[in-house]
């Protein structure tokens, strides 16, 4: 029988990409791997966000792993977004990625956005990558770079500059977030020797258009968590008011701004 790691590998298919779900909680994930959606991977924000904590600092170490481990448990592949592997030392981010591994995790998205915005040095975020496909063989790495989502360096011979370094470092797979533009799309699809990951984005993006443009998975980040928070406090408004307007899902800056008061101690 196919481990876990090896099905979600050969989920990743140009022309007919992986639709990856993400989860937050134990329930979220339960119920899309219930619906039959076939791998179902983390949302960062999300979980770091229901827990009260910043996204993308390195404060949700723990909560990340408990949920990993506990998720590996469902009937599908699993793949943890584990920010930036929550340390600078590689060997740090190896032992976390170990750790997942043994626990059944497939797959693990590792960044290299730094908090402060700016991007992380790409020999040192090669170093983390090399050193976790050491660690654990198996685990499916999505290299993420993050030149479009943090607007460091949007360009597409950026984007492919580091992604080259990546996959030279064990990378499986490679993430540009916030990469939109088919043109850019269609060249990372057509240049990279791994599967492309791109960031779903409505208003931009079909499933069909990105599979037409040789996109080999799609996630969907924090949409799902987003959108369950706009739903909730819609619902919960209908009951006082059932003529009130229906509101839009929070953004990703508002949502993260949930965190902030408790975050910051005040």
């Amino acid at each position: 029988m196919m481990n876990a790691s090896a099905a979600f590998r050969a989920l990743h298919r140009p022309g007919r990409p992986l639709l990856l779900p993400c989860a937050w909680d134990h329930a979220s994930a339960a119920a899309l791997a219930a619906h039959g959606f076939p791998a179902v991977g983390t949302t960062s924000l999300g979980v770091a966000a229901a827990a009260g904590l910043p996204d993308a600092t390195g404060a949700a170490r723990g909560q990340t792993l408990a949920l990993g481990r506990r998720l590996a448990r469902l009937p599908v592949p699993v793949s943890v977004d584990i920010e930036g592997g929550f340390a600078d030392d590689p060997a740090e981010v190896a032992l976390l990625a170990r750790e997942l591994a043994d626990a059944g995790v497939a797959g693990v998205n590792l960044e290299d956005g730094l908090p402060d915005g700016r991007l992380a040095d790409p020999v040192r975020h090669a170093e983390k990558i090399a050193a976790v496909r050491e660690a654990a063989p198996a685990l499916f790495v999505n290299a993420r770079t993050d030149t479009h989502w943090l607007a460091a360096d949007p360009t597409t011979a950026a984007a492919a500059r580091r992604a080259h370094a990546y996959r030279e470092a064990g990378a499986d797979g490679v993430f540009v977030p916030a990469l939109t533009g088919e043109d850019g799309i269609r060249a990372l699809a057509g240049e990279l020797d791994a599967p492309l990951n791109v960031l779903f984005s409505p208003g931009h993006h079909t499933y069909e258009r990105l599979a037409e443009l040789g996109v080999a998975r799609i996630s969907l980040g924090s949409l799902l968590f987003r959108a369950a928070l706009g739903r909730a406090v819609e619902l919960a408004a209908s009951v006082a008011d059932p003529a009130a307007e229906a509101a839009a899902p929070p953004s990703y800056d508002e949502a993260l701004a949930l965190s902030r008061p408790w975050a910051d101690g005040n």
